[in-house]
């Protein structure tokens, strides 16, 4: 039987939402916050979600982590607040998982639907279920990076978090009411780990087409020559080493690029750069302001993303909207969004040869580069925060019409399992 739709309340909607990251106040990239990854993808894509959903009279409480500098509490919009919480250690994600386990079960008794958002994290999602089943409130999840099929592992740490996490992984999205993915193809994945398709729902990020609008100043004037962009952390999985070695045999003569991003691989990096003679042609910008992408966007000649592991990096559907070219590397999720010669250019995740040969195909070609970001624009045409906004309120409304239902002794299709 189809579920039905979540009737009609006298009070809005009210969201409790657990996410490990969100998008702290421009103030916090300037001090010691900027060591505690405050700027990405998951980070910009739970801040966004957070002020569209507002824009539809939906009572949001957002719980995450809180990097020095942040306030513990925030109003975004006229409904929404972001309550943060952690020790100021950049370990163990400040403490989150312990703490969050005191505050959910409190926020979640005014709540009518808990909604979580997971990625290299391992408590958010058992923390999310136990404070949803403490008050009999429907659970919806967010899967930006599957621990058990989008990351990999590259050493000892990464290899025991990918163990644990698996595990907790399936449990929690089995358990859930409603299971939201990036890509189809995770959707598929989770759907083979036991997880009924009914309950699964394909929601790509959005962007805001207003935000590149218009000329924008070159915000890096002193870097001369074709401008190669990268926007991202700074860590393993990113593979920004690729690109490194990349720029090493590129053929275009002048190339250079811009590293717009910080994380715990730069000081690596920076004696990665020392050693390949990079020096005068890679420039390490660190965080910036998210308002500043456009800026970078529309003064950059070629977009990478050359991730080792990777679902869907927000910044290529930003990269579309502004119309920059785009080479990533043919991994997870991004084959999904990124078609290679229809709308950018695919190479080997890890080959910096391959890497190497598509950037000058693109520098080279100035016909293949208009024709791939005519049609990238296309691809993301019409998607907004909002359109976003309103398929995540769909899975809302199924979630909370298949608890009612199950409530009330009705057969569903499928019933959320315990955690």
């Amino acid at each position: 039987m189809s579920v039905t739709r979540v009737r009609e309340s006298s009070h809005p909607l009210r969201v409790l939402r657990l996410t490990s990251v969100f998008m702290p106040p421009a103030g916090v990239l300037e001090g010691r916050g900027r060591r505690f990854d405050p700027v990405g993808g998951m980070q910009n894509h739970t801040a966004e979600l957070t002020k569209a959903l507002d824009r539809r009279n939906i009572a949001q409480t957002v719980l995450t982590t809180r990097p020095p500098g942040a306030p513990g509490r925030e109003l975004v919009g006229a409904r929404a607040e972001v309550v943060r919480i952690g020790a100021p250690i950049r370990r163990l994600r400040q403490l989150y998982g312990a703490l969050a386990a005191l505050h959910a079960p409190g926020l979640a008794a005014g709540s009518d639907l808990v909604h979580c958002h997971i990625g290299e994290d391992l408590a958010t999602l058992p923390v999310a279920a136990t404070a949803a089943r403490m008050h009999g409130l429907p659970l919806v999840v967010t899967v930006h990076c599957s621990l058990r099929h989008t990351f990999a592992a590259s050493d000892a740490r990464t290899t025991a978090l990918k163990l644990l996490g698996s595990p907790i992984e399936v449990r929690g999205v089995r358990a859930a009411d409603g299971v939201i993915t990036l890509t189809e193809r995770l959707a598929r994945s989770l759907q083979a780990d036991g997880v009924e398709r009914d309950r699964i729902r394909v929601i790509r990020p959005g962007v805001d087409p207003e935000l590149f609008d218009g000329h924008f100043d070159d915000p890096f004037p002193d870097i001369r020559g074709p401008r190669i962009v990268f926007v991202g952390r700074l860590a393993k999985e990113k593979g920004v080493g690729t690109l490194l070695e990349a720029l090493r045999h590129v053929r275009v003569p002048g190339a250079q690029v811009a590293l717009v991003g910080d994380g715990p691989e730069r000081g690596h990096l920076e004696r990665m750069i020392d050693r390949l003679g990079l020096g005068g042609r890679v420039h390490l910008q660190g965080f910036l302001p998210h308002e500043w992408v456009p800026a970078v966007l529309s003064h950059a000649d070629v977009l990478v993303l050359p991730s080792v592991c990777e679902e869907l990096g927000s910044v290529l559907i930003e990269a579309m909207q502004a119309g920059v070219p785009i080479v990533a590397s043919n991994t997870g999720g991004i084959p999904t969004l990124v078609a290679d010669g229809h709308n950018g250019l695919l190479f080997p995740p890890g080959d910096p040869r391959a890497l190497a040969a598509c950037i000058d195909r693109l520098l080279g070609d100035e016909s293949l580069t208009r024709r791939l970001a005519a049609s990238a624009r296309r691809t993301v045409a019409g998607r907004s925060w909002d359109v976003m906004a309103s398929e995540v309120l769909e899975v809302y409304q199924d979630a909370l019409g298949r608890r009612a239902a199950f409530a009330r002794g009705e057969r569903v299709q499928s019933v959320p399992a315990t955690l």
